[in-house]
């Protein structure tokens, strides 16, 4: 069976069938007469006989009246005091009939009276004790009143499994719609069990997984229009090559092209590297002032072509667990961006600080910076501002964004600000313990 919904009634019914037949076993139990339980009764009764008796030779009928009323208060049955032919020693009334009911065996064992009561008699030498049990009524008679219950368990068994199995009627569906493509499709559960739990975590898949959709096809659609132009151009090239015209200036046309769209295939193969899962990368402990010492060093060609010069300085060092070569490439894409865009005679700045648990790399050049309003959007992959920071400077505008990707899969943050005059970039990343480090 697989239906949560039908183990969940087929389990309310089993229970309520349990629980009658334990309704009947106890009516059964405590009506049938046991051996340890009559002897205990016989006995109490021999005791109860003694008093009486002691109580009519003592005092005479009104003692004995006396006594036997208590009898009744504590036990709540009658108790009479009669001779050998059932005249009660009390009020002189033949009891005669009740005499002969009880006497039957010397200690019945409760036996039916058609009146409702059931007889006892204690016998002995003399008076004999007549005790008249009102007849308890027998299970088939009562279990008829206590069927009500069966029918107020149903219900809230029935209610339960409707609770526990509507949710995940919804989540199913849920689940179903969105597998067809409805990305947009959202639980909103307010449930605080582990149910609503669920839900909760299928929205936060569901609007991770339309993010990541979305930044998909923006991808796509970012990257044929980087592609049409340069093919475009190829074509022209080649059919001005074709036509006869200046072959030279036609090759130099479809050099550059192609150097574009290299460069744009390896910038979006490096795109999809930081996007790569972290846990599938090695990590291993990256000192950050020997790695911004590298970078300085390899861009030194870069800025001198820039006329441009790098300044370190290293207040703190500071070493972080993570992937070198991404670390490696976020930093030294800002580097880079911040070296294309630093105006001649100009530094660009490098300084590394850390508190003890985060370690700030920060980036300045002395250019014309960006707009605040694109100083989120300048980590979004194709995004760049026109003017100063143009196609003419090189980029395709995807660096910050592999930078960004990278910091973030190394639990880091990335922000850029202006420092009028220029761009200021802030990288933020968590730096190795002691205990970290430790093995």
């Amino acid at each position: 069976m697989r239906s949560i919904y039908a183990k969940l009634v087929l389990w309310a019914v089993g229970v309520s069938v349990l629980s009658l037949v334990g309704f009947i076993a106890t009516f059964w139990y405590l009506e049938e007469p046991h051996p340890g339980r009559r002897g205990f009764i016989n006995g109490l009764m021999s005791l109860q006989l003694e008093g009486a008796r002691r109580a009519l030779a003592d005092g005479g009928p009104d003692r004995l009246a006396a006594y036997l009323r208590t009898l009744n208060e504590d036990f709540r049955v009658e108790h009479h005091l009669v001779d050998r032919n059932g005249l009660d020693l009390v009020d002189g009334r033949d009891r005669s009939d009740d005499l002969a009911r009880a006497s039957s065996s010397p200690h019945p064992p409760a036996p039916r009276a058609s009146g409702g009561q059931a007889a006892k008699l204690a016998v002995d030498d003399g008076p004999r004790l007549l005790v008249l049990i009102p007849r308890p009524p027998r299970w088939t008679t009562t279990l008829p009143y206590y069927l009500w219950i069966i029918v107020p368990v149903l219900g809230l068994l029935y209610a339960l499994a409707v609770h526990l199995a509507r949710p995940l009627l919804s989540l199913r569906r849920a689940v179903d719609r969105f597998g067809r493509g409805e990305l947009s499709t959202r639980i909103g559960s307010q449930r605080r069990d582990e149910i609503g739990e669920l839900a909760r975590a299928f929205d936060l898949m569901a609007q991770r997984i339309e993010s990541l959709m979305a930044a998909e096809r923006r991808l796509i659609q970012d990257v044929s229009h980087e592609l049409r132009s340069p093919l475009t151009r190829l074509g022209l090239a080649v059919r001005l090559g074709r036509d006869g015209g200046d072959c030279q200036k036609a090759m130099d046309r479809i050099k550059r092209e192609t150097d574009r769209l290299s460069s744009l295939v390896d910038e979006l193969l490096r795109l999809n590297s930081a996007e790569e899962d972290a846990a599938s990368r090695g990590r291993d402990e990256v000192p950050l002032h020997d790695l911004l010492r590298s970078l300085v060093d390899d861009c030194a060609v870069e800025a001198d072509a820039k006329r441009c010069r790098l300044e370190l300085r290293v207040a703190a060092p500071a070493t972080i667990l993570g992937d070198l070569e991404l670390v490696r490439r976020a930093v030294e894409n800002v580097l880079r961006n911040a070296v294309r865009h630093s105006p001649a005679d100009m530094p660009v700045e490098i300084d590394l600080r850390s508190d003890g648990s985060t370690a700030t790399i920060t980036i300045r050049d002395h250019g014309p910076g960006v707009p605040d309003d694109a100083l989120t959007a300048v980590f979004k992959p194709f995004f760049r501002i026109e003017g100063d920071r143009s196609r003419s400077s090189g980029g395709v505008g995807l660096g910050l964004a592999i930078a960004e990707r990278a910091v973030r899969l190394h639990d880091g943050a990335i922000a850029a600000a202006n420092a009028h005059p220029g761009l200021q970039v802030n990288i933020r990343l968590p730096v190795v313990t002691s205990r970290d480090s430790s093995p």
